[in-house]
């Protein structure tokens, strides 16, 4: 179990950063441990409405810097992994999800009928932008997962909003997918003369964010 000091310690020492250094690159399995701390992440009921997209392809990377108001991170990080958010929940989604909760904690279909129906009572209870905004809010618990697992490995990452999120879709071919970006994160190692790296971090203090009834 790691102590909460480190878990302080590791937030302490991350930051958002702006210039990483090129000729240093993430292992696989350095970016396969932070993938699945991204996947383990919690959600609503369980059903994890979203997808990550590691994107290798460098002319896709290239093309998704000019949709990000040409933000260097993009490209001169290690890696960049897009956060996507589910378009829509369906009927097939809760039974697959049904199907891989029977197999996986080997009971029958059948006794998992109250949950199916619970699962279905929720969607039917929601519009189609209300399930898209709720999706939407899950992905930053993964997204929240992955920062903390890089801070305690001491891998630098960079978390952006700062894109154009439709033209990044077509892009990467999301709508095939049923997902949509929500966030991006660029993964690797600061740069020596990063200046960013330089600033104090800014943080109201616990009495101003904590509350107390």
């Amino acid at each position: 179990m790691t102590p909460p000091d480190t878990i302080l310690d590791a937030l302490n020492w991350r930051y958002a950063t702006k210039k990483f250094d090129t000729h240093k690159k993430l292992e696989a399995k350095q970016v396969e441990n932070l993938l699945e701390a991204a996947r383990l992440a919690p959600s609503s009921f369980g059903l994890a409405p979203w997808k990550f997209v590691v994107v290798k392809d460098t002319e896709l990377r290239g093309r998704i810097r000019e949709a990000a108001w040409n933000q260097l991170q993009v490209t001169e990080a290690s890696h960049l992994i897009v956060f996507c958010a589910k378009d829509d929940i369906t009927e097939a989604d809760i039974d697959a999800f049904i199907g891989l909760n029977a197999e996986t904690k080997g009971v029958p279909i059948d006794s998992l009928q109250g949950f199916h129906d619970m699962l279905t009572g929720f969607r039917a209870g929601k519009s189609t932008d209300e399930i898209r905004t709720w999706a939407e809010r899950q992905t930053y618990i993964p997204l929240g997962m992955l920062l903390l697992a890089a801070a305690e490995r001491r891998i630098d990452a960079c978390p952006m909003e700062g894109f154009d999120p439709k033209k990044v879709d077509a892009i990467l071919g999301l709508e095939e997918l049923g997902v949509h970006s929500v966030a991006m994160v660029a993964l690797g190692h600061r740069a020596t003369h990063d200046i960013a790296a330089e600033n104090h971090k800014v943080r109201a203090s616990q009495d101003d964010v904590i509350v107390e009834k």
